[in-house]
């Protein structure tokens, strides 16, 4: 079953390796003013400043999708994210519009610990246990394929702003969630709508198997093992540090970080509302940030007269997003120009009629 069509091309050729950033840049800003309105580049928050500058709009992987496909003069979508925005992106834009992605290799970690056949084995499973009593609900940060296994089971993806919304739904459809594919999403987002954690389980996709321990009948929620590799690197000992050596800062987080993190911050919530939150905090503030080091860098230069620190200052990048750098980008722009089709993200029909479906459910609630 084929889900996603890569046309894909060779390696980074040698000439851009060669080539320097002042090069790179003009050559860029050259190819956006030939092609003008048909070009059009999404680029999301944990990007590099290099490849930032050059975004056409920026935010969160499905408000840029979103606003690729209400774009309806580009013809060519480069997407500068990750593998599953960059699905996302095609299946909300018309057949006449072409996304792309700059480097192939600019994956996502927590999508890729729920692959569609792991998945469909969980299913059986899970139903065999709890029978015709799970939802299930996936992150956006999931593949095309997790998407659409949502969309024809009665299920819908959610966002981290939507989450709550979504759960609540989730609750007035069945007894029981099945969320994937980021554990600490899930965990805490019912946590705060009061479901305790005795009453959620572990589904092990490589033990293939459910980890809980006691009757499995109190189960109300299942949580995939997945997580966010970036995230989950932000620890109690951290925020404790943090606490000792700046007692008056407050601490913001990503809920894709782990429960005992949350709460032992000030605030948590999606990458959209990080940022809002400190663009509206009084100068003077301070605060610590849990999430990508990109976006804190970012924010830092931003807002001088705030005191803004890496929850985690020695955490690294995403390191699939920082993928895309200033070469891949420029050469993703060139193919376009002489007329290739290398690096083309295309999901099949059928993958994108039932993901959709999982994403209208979630816009019709959220």
């Amino acid at each position: 079953m084929v889900l996603t069509k890569f046309m894909e091309v060779p390696m980074l050729p040698e000439k851009y390796k060669s080539m320097t950033f002042k090069e790179m840049e003009n050559r860029i800003r050259e190819i956006k003013s030939k092609l003008g309105d048909e070009l059009f580049i999404p680029a999301h928050h944990y990007q590099r400043d290099e490849v930032f500058q050059f975004a056409d709009t920026t935010g969160d992987s499905l408000q840029l999708a979103q606003v690729a496909a209400a774009n309806k003069k580009a013809k060519h979508v480069v997407f500068c994210g990750v593998h599953f925005m960059a699905e996302t992106a095609d299946m909300l834009t018309d057949d006449e519009q072409i996304v792309y992605l700059p480097d192939m290799r600019a994956g996502c970690s927590m999508a890729d610990m729920a692959n569609i056949y792991q998945t469909e084995e969980a299913w059986i499973v899970l139903q065999q246990l709890f029978g015709d009593t799970l939802l299930p609900l996936t992150y956006v940060n999931s593949t095309a394929a997790i998407k659409a296994f949502t969309g024809r089971n009665g299920g819908a993806c959610v966002t981290s702003s939507n989450a709550k919304i979504m759960v609540e739904w989730a609750f007035t459809q069945k007894q029981r969630l099945f969320f994937l594919p980021d554990q600490h999403l899930g965990r805490n987002t019912t946590y705060d709508l009061g479901i305790p954690l005795d009453q959620m389980a572990i589904w092990n996709p490589i033990k293939g198997q459910l980890e809980y321990e006691g009757n499995v009948e109190n189960v109300k929620v299942i949580l995939w093992k997945g997580h966010c590799s970036v995230h989950e690197g932000f620890t109690v000992s951290n925020v404790r540090e943090v606490r000792k050596n700046y007692p008056d800062m407050k601490i913001i987080v990503h809920p894709e970080c782990s429960r005992e993190v949350v709460a032992l911050s000030d605030d948590n919530g999606s990458t959209k509302y990080i940022c809002d939150v400190i663009e509206n905090a009084p100068a003077g503030s301070s605060w610590a940030i849990g999430t990508e080091m990109n976006l804190v860098k970012r924010l830092i230069a931003k807002y001088p007269e705030k005191h803004i620190i890496s929850l985690n200052e020695n955490m690294c990048p995403c390191l699939t997003m920082n993928r895309i750098d200033l070469p891949h980008l420029l050469w993703a722009l060139e193919m376009i120009e002489s007329g290739e089709k290398g690096n083309v993200i295309q999901v099949d029909a059928n993958t994108t009629k039932e993901a959709i479906l999982s994403l209208e459910r979630m816009l019709a609630c959220a």
